[in-house]
C-alpha cells in the first residue's frame, strides 16, 4: 500500500503581523511550522502504515525552506519526502496549487490513499484537498474522524451536523482530516537527528512536462488577494450591575427581545 500526504508550511499564526501600508503579512523573522491539520493527516497515514504495511510519501509545494517541514514529517515516520519548487509555481492560489500538486502526485504515484489536512491555518479556504481529488479524478472523503482500511476498500467516519456519517469507497481515494481524528505523536530526538540525513527529493517545472502552463503559478490563478487587514476591535456588550439575579435576568430578556433575538 502506498500513501501520500500533502502538507503545507505555514507561518505560526500567533506571531503574524500585518504591514499597515502594504496590507500583507510580515514574514521576516516569523517562525514557520507544519500546518497543524496536516500533522493529523501525517499521523493518520503513519498509523495505517503501521497496521497494514506499505510506505508513506509526504509532499509539499513551496520554497526550499519548506524542506524543514518535510524533515519533521520524516522524523514522525514518513518514508520519503518531495518538495515541489520552481519560480514558475510562485504566486499560486488554491486552484493552481492543487493542479500542480496533482501533477506531482501523478508523477510519483500511483497511490492508494492521499491525505490532506482539512484546511491551512494561513488561508482557511479548505479547498486544496478537494481540488486535488478533482484534478486526479479520484473520490474524496472529507472531514474524517476515523479511517479504516480493508483490502481495496476504505471506510471513513465523518462528522456531519446530525452526528456521524459512515462512507465506504474503493481506493484510490483522497481523505481530508481535522484535529479530532487523533493526537500527533511527539518527535524523538533520535528521529529528529536522523531526519537531517534523509534525502529530500525535488520536483521542478521540467520534471512535469505534461503540465499546462496556463494553470500554474500566478498567471494560472483565477483569484487574487486584493487586501488583508486586521479587523478593528470593538466592544458592543452591555453590563447589568447592582441588581439581583432575577432582575438581571429580566433585564437581559427584555434587551434580547428588543433586539429581536427572542
Amino acid at each position: 500500500m502506498r500513501i501520500a500526504v500533502c502538507i503545507k508550511q505555514v507561518p505560526d499564526t500567533s506571531e503574524i503581523r500585518i504591514d499597515p501600508v502594504k496590507h500583507t503579512l510580515i514574514r521576516d523573522g516569523v517562525p514557520a511550522i507544519v500546518n497543524p491539520y496536516d500533522k493529523n493527516a501525517v499521523e493518520t497515514a503513519i498509523q495505517l502504515k503501521e497496521k497494514h504495511g506499505g510506505e508513506v510519501v509526504v509532499i509539499t509545494m513551496g520554497l526550499p525552506s519548506a524542506k524543514k517541514a518535510l524533515r519533521e514529517c520524516i522524523a514522525l515516520g514518513c518514508d520519503r519526502a518531495y518538495l515541489v519548487t520552481d519560480r514558475a509555481f510562485g504566486g499560486a492560489d488554491t486552484y493552481a496549487t492543487s493542479y500542480t500538486l496533482a501533477a506531482a502526485l501523478q508523477k510519483l504515484g500511483p497511490f492508494d490513499l492521499i491525505f490532506c489536512g482539512k484546511q491551512a491555518i494561513d488561508g482557511d479556504t479548505g479547498q486544496t484537498g478537494s481540488s486535488i481529488s478533482a484534478h486526479l479524478g479520484v473520490l474524496q472523503l472529507t472531514y474524517a474522524l476515523r479511517v479504516e482500511l480493508e483490502k481495496d476498500t476504505v471506510r471513513v467516519h465523518r462528522e456531519v451536523d446530525e452526528g456521524t456519517m459512515v462512507l465506504e469507497a474503493k481506493t484510490p481515494a483522497l481523505i481530508t482530516v481535522g484535529k479530532d481524528i487523533n493526537v500527533p505523536r511527539y518527535l524523538s530526538l533520535r528521529a529528529k537527528l536522523d531526519s537531517y540525513r534523509a534525502d529530500i527529493g525535488e520536483l521542478h517545472r521540467d520534471d512535469l512536462p505534461d503540465i499546462d502552463e496556463t494553470k500554474i503559478g500566478l498567471q494560472g490563478s483565477p483569484t487574487r488577494v486584493k487586501k488583508t487587514f486586521t479587523p478593528d476591535k470593538t466592544k458592543n456588550g452591555i453590563r447589568i450591575d447592582g441588581v439581583g439575579s432575577a432582575t438581571a435576568a429580566q433585564g437581559l430578556f427584555e434587551y434580547l427581545s428588543d433586539k429581536g433575538f427572542v
